[in-house]
């Protein structure tokens, strides 16, 4: 986990103390980031084991520790939960727009589509009633302008599908500029590739 968290930062999906992780220990018992600490700077100590409800013996653990139970409650396939804010899919999250993973073989088979969840207020129940009906479906989810959560059977593979999210979300448009045409205003999308991916705020 304090790899994924290195890895997430290096790459630029995450800045600042934004974005967590999490991954099922078996029973009701999980491994989760702490809340208001760089992902990038973790260390195995900083890390908290919490219940299903979310308590923990000491430390502040994530405050979208609601999402995650919702995820493992509705996959009991799921061992992990990566969520991050990557500034090419956030774009789409913000413009309201899904992604097509058919346009990609790479993607075709593995993430054949990324659905968009409604915008919801972080940290509270909002998010995982909103995220959970795409979840059942799909390995990776857009969430209303507030970036990325992606699931899997362990941290390596929820993180690489989070990182196909971000690949996805650059192709589709770099290919609508080639092509002449895009679903983000003009302003924005200009703001966007000058900025290498990230948005201003609204």
């Amino acid at each position: 986990m304090v790899e994924i968290g290195r890895r997430l930062e290096l790459k630029g999906l995450i800045v600042a103390a934004e974005g967590n992780l999490s991954v099922r220990l078996g029973g009701h018992a999980f491994l989760v980031t702490p809340a208001g600490v760089g992902k990038g700077a973790l260390r195995p100590r900083d890390l908290l084991v919490v219940d299903r409800a979310g308590r923990c013996a000491a430390g502040r653990p994530t405050s979208e520790w609601p999402l995650h139970r919702a995820l493992y409650d509705a996959r009991p396939d799921v061992g992990a939960v990566c969520h991050a804010h990557p500034p090419w899919a956030t774009a789409f999250s913000v413009a309201g727009r899904d992604l097509d993973g058919s346009l990609l073989t790479e993607t075709e088979a593995q993430l054949p589509r990324v659905p968009l969840a409604a915008r919801a207020q972080p940290g509270t129940e909002e998010v995982p009633a909103a995220v959970v009906p795409w979840i059942r479906g799909h390995d990776a989810v857009l969430l209303g302008s507030h970036g990325v959560v992606a699931v899997g059977p362990d941290l390596e593979t929820a993180f690489a599908r989070l990182e196909t999210v971000e690949r996805l979300a650059q192709v589709t448009l770099l290919a609508e500029v080639a092509a002449g045409r895009s679903g983000l205003c003009p302003a924005d999308l200009q703001a966007l590739l000058r900025s290498g991916g990230q948005l201003p705020d609204p």
